[in-house]
């Protein structure tokens, strides 16, 4: 069995005092699956009990393996047609104005998903009406027709994580490629350049400095102006193993060298994530980009 290196001090907290069950019994009661479980993300407890989820769709098992995820690995399942209603329910019970939708990878379907995103996007404007949307999407293999869909669907945030640096995409990521995941942003951008784009990196997988600014370079010329850097925390024997917890002072680093670079916004530290305090960037960017965008409520 792995060993688990020791948690420096900086990456210690405590759980909010504030309950989680509210959160925890709508998403039951509607039979939600959310990446913040899937994947354990180490947030969850803090983003439900400030009632709000990162909703994950076409079910609980990706056709893709990445030596990160602990999201489990197999089949496709059965595609649910009524999680986009499902999901809608739940969104508008949460009280959530931005909603963040995810998925696992289904390269067994013909279109990979995408009409399935469509249809949940559509339904969650349905329900809660002047809600802003964000989608953190598979890369489709980089198929324009697929993108499109989601695109026309109006998403106000098109989210895809470049994950790692190059050097480690084979590693992280073996069934993905770096560059169709920069041809997916880029697709996503030109189709609808009033869209913003994001996308995601965690770091201590062994990357260095340089090649995480050649990555920010690369997002950059695709048109992405919203970044997360975040810290790699092993989730079971089987995923990587962490090779650096990262300091926060690096972490600030960095932060400072990409928004220099040209990025809007770079969120940056050992606890964030994809979607973690989605509505708060969004809020600050994002409504000087997108017309007629309601005040909206955080979301993890």
């Amino acid at each position: 069995m792995k060993a688990y290196r020791r948690f420096p001090e900086w990456l210690r907290r405590s759980l909010p005092e504030s309950s989680s069950e509210r959160t925890r019994a709508i998403l039951k009661k509607y039979q939600i699956n959310t990446v913040c479980q899937s994947a354990m993300c180490p947030n969850s407890h803090e983003c439900y009990a400030n009632d709000t989820a990162t909703f994950m769709i076409l079910g609980k098992v990706c056709t893709r393996r990445c030596g990160f995820c602990a999201v489990r690995t197999g089949e496709g399942e059965i595609l649910r047609t009524d999680e986009p209603e499902r999901v809608a329910f739940a969104a508008k019970e949460l009280g959530l104005r931005h909603v963040v939708i995810t998925s696992v990878t289904r390269d067994d379907l013909q279109d990979e998903g995408a009409a399935h995103y469509v249809h949940t996007i559509q339904a969650v404007r349905r329900e809660v009406p002047g809600v802003s949307v964000e989608v953190l999407t598979p890369d489709f293999h980089s198929r324009e027709e697929l993108i499109g869909q989601v695109v026309a669907a109006e998403p106000e945030v098109f989210n895809h994580n470049l994950e790692t640096v190059e050097r480690l995409q084979r590693t992280a990521r073996m069934q993905a490629d770096y560059y169709r995941s920069l041809r997916t942003l880029e697709i996503a951008k030109r189709l609808a350049p009033q869209r913003i784009t994001k996308s995601g990196l965690m770091l201590g997988l062994g990357e260095t400095v340089p090649e995480i600014l050649e990555s920010g370079r690369h997002l950059l010329a695709v048109g992405v102006s919203l970044l997360t850097l975040g810290q790699y925390l092993q989730p079971g024997p089987e995923n990587m193993e962490v090779q650096e917890y990262v300091a926060p002072e690096k972490f600030q680093d960095l932060s400072r060298k990409l928004t220099a670079m040209g990025f809007e916004k770079v969120l940056s530290g050992a606890y964030i994530r994809s979607s973690y305090h989605a509505r708060e960037t969004f809020t600050e960017v994002g409504q000087e980009q997108t017309q007629g965008t309601p005040e909206t409520r955080t979301e993890a």
